[in-house]
């Protein structure tokens, strides 16, 4: 019985391998794990580049992060300088501007002060000028005849 399943199965594995290589199964496997291996290292490769470029983009972006942070510092700074020397203007105008309207009432109320005294001492001369006139007139009322007498006395003994 050389005809057995065996025999039978060992004739057909040899047929399907004279098969495949008849067919150049093997090659064409083959070139489809080349075809294959150079697409992953194609994609690798790719891969590769796009790790470098995300690498440089982001030391850019840190660097003009940098940049930037120190622009901002700057910004901050002169600002705050500014602020400083904008406060101390401020503070010299207003005390400039505080001595210039302290002078003016200063001079308002000299002025009101030598105008006060000024009334007083014209009303004090009206007051004594009235005062004198009253004293005089009286004085003339009850010695008007007898100092006119004597001036005219005084007036003759001047004469002679």
């Amino acid at each position: 019985m050389i005809l057995d399943a065996t025999f039978w199965a060992t004739i057909a594995l040899f047929v399907f391998i004279g098969v495949v290589l008849y067919l150049k199964v093997p090659s064409m496997i083959t070139k489809a794990l080349d075809g294959r291996i150079k697409d992953i290292e194609t994609e690798l490769a790719e891969a590769e580049r796009l790790r470098a470029e995300a690498k440089a983009l982001l030391e850019d972006y840190q660097r003009r992060r940098e940049e930037a942070e120190k622009e901002a510092e700057g910004i901050v700074a002169a600002a705050r300088e500014d602020a400083f020397r904008l406060t101390a203007e401020a503070g010299t105008a207003l005390e400039t501007l505080i001595a210039r309207r302290t002078k003016a009432v200063e001079e308002k109320i000299a002025q009101a002060e030598a105008q006060a005294v000024a009334e007083v001492r014209a009303r004090s001369a009206d007051l004594a000028v009235e005062a004198a006139r009253v004293l005089l007139q009286k004085q003339m009322t009850t010695q008007g005849d007898a100092l006119v007498e004597r001036a005219i006395k005084d007036v003759g003994e001047r004469l002679n």
